[in-house]
């Protein structure tokens, strides 16, 4: 992650336009993938432990010939979209669809490779690649070195790496032979209930897609590829604030299945709201500083005239987060849950929310970009308050409590105030000062009103080394 936002800061802004094309691409092939895939990978997590060795191998075989039948049915689907409709980046679909396979295939082999508890390397070779790759094109095309069409090309071909090193690491240890005769397979799994999974499994992750990254289809349409790239800044600086909420959510996965599984509501209960707390502690507290500093630290920035146009869109999509990451793991209930189908109509909700409020901004308002950040942070509110009333009906449980209502206040208040005081003329200290007073003043009230325990405990170790 510090080499994207390393990136976002200093060299993605060299070229708004080339950020706004790559994103674009990223996007498309984003939400084909989940076509090629049909659910597959999530089908051969589901079935494989119930298979015997044969069936397994003929399982992860099926799954590849899936992918690329697919695949093929889709390329002649987009040649004849790009020649028939009237689509001006069309030319862009030609480099999203092989970065598409290829993403349907890692997909595939990351799930294979998850299966043998050898995940890592797979997803270290996906997350790290193209976020080195990437930026040196920048820097080659700031130096004149490379066309943006070459450019392009070496992008999509990094994606081809990825899948040429994670089916070397995968064919090691796994030996699936050429058995392709499917016949004997769904004699011993049944075919309606593995397409039924896939499909389910498809919808979920198409829906999600389409939900999360709708806007990045649509500024390309109504603004431009530079505008997409100033936004994508955003995204990326917006979504850091997040990062903790991952981890935790991981963390907590298994205890939340666990409790659902066993009945024990009173200690889902518990946990519910304690991690709704101390999640709403992270993200306010960073977003807080966001607030306060991310103007002063773009002007102190060489790349200051090409990122400003971020600033408000990072203060919405900002408080998006925040809110999200206040409602707590609300998500993980309802999939651990007999009621898991509900997050398709929370989906299927949240892009047509997310499309309608963005049409009716860039129709009706003179807000730009920032409009369409309000749009995501609208139908973002709405997709997690119908969660939170779908569970407060089928469990009685909410995130909330008095100890969140003070956060929530503190915050608040202690942002305004802040704010509110002189700046200085330097954007340095303005930066230091107004951040730094934010970290110490809520991190102090907070401690001593006890309000997230786990705040007490990190500041009673911290104390106890200091005093010694």
């Amino acid at each position: 992650m510090a080499i994207g936002i390393v990136s976002v800061l200093f060299i993605y802004p060299l070229n708004n336009t080339f950020a706004g094309t790559v994103r674009l691409i990223d996007n498309i092939s984003q939400i084909l993938f989940p076509l090629m895939v049909l659910g597959a990978s999530h089908a051969l997590i589901k079935f494989y432990p119930g298979l015997s060795p044969e069936r397994r191998l003929q399982l992860f075989n099926y799954s590849m010939v899936s992918i690329f039948y697919i695949s093929l049915a889709i390329f002649f689907g987009l040649v004849l979209f790009s020649n028939c409709g009237n689509y001006e980046n069309a030319k862009l679909l030609y480099y999203a669809f092989p970065i598409a396979v290829c993403l349907a295939y890692i997909e595939l082999f990351k799930k294979q490779s998850q299966d043998l508890q050898r995940i890592a390397i797979p997803t270290l070779y996906e997350k790290i690649i193209p976020k080195i790759v990437l930026p040196v094109l920048f820097l080659l095309m700031a130096y004149g070195t490379l066309q943006p069409n070459a450019s392009l090309f070496i992008y999509t071909a990094c994606y081809i790496l990825i899948l040429g090193l994670t089916s070397l690491y995968l064919f090691r240890y796994f030996k699936p032979g050429i058995n392709y005769r499917f016949k004997t397979l769904f004699g011993e799994l049944s075919r309606k209930d593995y397409y039924r999974y896939s499909i389910y499994s498809f919808a979920g992750s198409l829906g999600s897609m389409l939900a999360f990254r709708i806007d990045g289809l649509i500024i390309p349409e109504f603004f431009s590829l530079a505008d997409n790239g100033v936004f994508g800044y955003a995204v990326t600086l917006s979504s850091t604030l997040q990062i903790p909420a991952v981890g935790m959510f991981a963390l907590y996965a298994p205890l939340i299945s666990g409790y659902i599984k066993s009945g024990d509501i009173d200690e889902l209960n518990y946990k519910y709201k304690d991690v709704a707390r101390l999640l709403l502690f992270i993200g306010a507290l960073l977003y807080s500083c966001i607030l306060l500093g991310v103007e002063d630290l773009f002007l102190l920035l060489p790349t200051y005239e090409k990122l400003k146009g971020a600033i408000p869109v990072i203060y919405v999509l900002g408080l998006s987060v925040v809110l999200n990451m206040a409602t707590g793991f609300n998500g993980e209930i309802i999939t651990y849950s007999k009621y898991y189908r509900f997050n398709l109509i929370t989906v299927a909700l949240l892009i047509v929310f997310n499309i309608s409020f963005s049409l009716y901004a860039i129709y009706y308002t003179d807000m730009g970009l920032t409009g369409v950040a309000w749009a995501s942070f609208l139908s973002m509110s709405l997709f997690n308050i119908a969660k939170l009333a779908f569970i407060y009906k089928k469990f009685r449980l909410l995130p909330f409590d008095g100890r969140f209502a003070k956060l929530a206040v503190i915050f608040t208040l202690s942002t305004i105030g802040i704010y509110l005081l002189p700046d200085s003329s330097s954007h340095f200290i303005n930066l230091i000062y107004k951040c730094g007073l934010s970290l110490l003043l809520n991190v102090l009230v907070v401690y001593r009103m006890c309000l997230v325990h786990q705040v007490n405990d990190w500041m009673d170790k911290l104390l106890a080394k200091v005093i010694r």
